[in-house]
């Protein structure tokens, strides 16, 4: 489904619901701004999603909305997440989906963390 990063958030999206606690998931890493648990189809060895605990489409949305302490928080859980899984010395790679072009699945602004081994290219070709 095409996701449009300008659309109004939808609260009944995945996301919406595990910050709700309506759906489990398997958690690393809870603050008051960002929740990051595993992706359940992880692409790479490590796969982590990071995401705001605010209603946020998109990293447009997030950056043209959220506040300053949010914006800040959210990047730190970011590192946070990255430092505490031992992915910051040998190497990681984080991905936001934005729109159709994007891939953006959820529309739930979301980071990707992907580690533990050699991630390939940037961008299949």
């Amino acid at each position: 489904m095409a996701i449009d990063p300008t659309a109004d958030y939808n609260p009944d999206n995945i996301f919406a619901k595990i910050l709700r606690g309506e759906i489990p998931c398997n958690k690393v890493y809870e603050d008051e701004h960002a929740l990051a648990f595993h992706d359940i189809n992880p692409q790479a060895d490590v796969h982590i999603l990071v995401i705001p605990k605010g209603e946020y489409v998109s990293w447009d949305d997030f950056s043209a909305k959220a506040s300053a302490e949010e914006i800040a928080g959210f990047v730190r859980a970011v590192g946070h997440v990255a430092r505490e899984n031992g992915l910051v010395v040998r190497g990681y790679r984080l991905l936001a989906n934005i729109g159709r072009n994007g891939g953006q699945e959820v529309p739930h602004l979301h980071v990707h963390l992907f580690g533990g081994g050699p991630l390939g290219p940037m961008l299949a070709r």
